[in-house]
């Protein structure tokens, strides 16, 4: 199993002068649920080279577990930090493909064109597509073979607005991932804030929050044991109880 996971290249949070990019255990949690299953991941950026990691993810509060693996990790930090450029992704080399959020792809990753080729060429190809948190933003430019939206008629979630609010960015952002999704006609769900919540349709598999991410991740691999009538893949659980989830990104 190869496993694609796309992340940010933007570490500018709009014009507030702060960093963002992808948020650590929105990319650890899913790495280590895949990689410990036995997959390959890759790791690729619209840009290529070192990823861009939001620093308030970086902080002690929001270091759990998977994160602490990720960053003690040679391996791990090698990839991050040597993403593969979009332009050289292949994505009939790879049979997951994997959004992490952080408030970084709201910037680059939703009207990348070849991040949006990646998506509708995988979906076309009945390939599992999953993102987290304000992952699901890259699927709001994607469409369908017809040109309709991508998640139209289909069940998603993602960052809610309420958790915009509460992480104070609810005016920064482009615009506000719950209230876009909605707008494109998909059936938007949301659990209690910072609790994981993920939601599966077809081959579409979306988290949350930070919360989301290993469930997510482990979605897809229930996924891909149905579609080929497989065995359930390995993989042990990376969030202890009590371990941080917010702030969100």
């Amino acid at each position: 199993m190869k496993v694609l996971m796309i992340v940010t290249s933007n570490d500018r949070l709009g014009d507030t002068g702060h960093k963002t990019g992808l948020w650590l255990e929105e990319l650890a949690a899913p790495y280590y649920v895949f990689t410990d299953a036995g997959a390959r991941v890759t790791l690729a950026s619209p840009k290529g080279g070192a990823a861009p990691v939001d620093p308030r993810s970086e902080a002690e509060e929001a270091q759990n577990r998977t994160t602490r693996r990720f960053t003690a990790d040679p391996a791990a930090m090698a990839a991050l930090k040597d993403t593969v450029p979009l332009a050289e992704v292949r994505p009939e080399d790879y049979d997951v493909l994997f959004y992490p959020g952080g408030h970084g792809p709201l910037w680059d990753l939703v009207d990348d064109a070849r991040s949006l080729a990646i998506i509708e060429n995988m979906h076309r190809a009945g390939k599992p597509v999953a993102a987290v948190c304000h992952g699901p933003a890259v699927l709001v430019r994607a469409t369908t073979p017809d040109g309709k939206p991508l998640v139209a008629r289909r069940n998603v979630t993602g960052f809610s607005n309420a958790e915009e609010d509460a992480v104070g960015l609810s005016r920064v952002v482009p615009f506000l991932l719950q209230d876009e999704l909605t707008g494109l006609g998909a059936r938007y769900e949301r659990g209690p804030l910072w609790e994981p919540h993920v939601v599966v349709d077809g081959l579409l598999v979306t988290g949350q929050n930070p919360a989301s991410s290993e469930r997510a991740a482990k979605a897809v691999l229930e996924v891909l044991a149905r579609s080929c009538g497989c065995a359930p893949y390995p993989g042990e659980p990376v969030r202890e109880p009590g371990e941080p989830g917010k702030p969100g990104a």
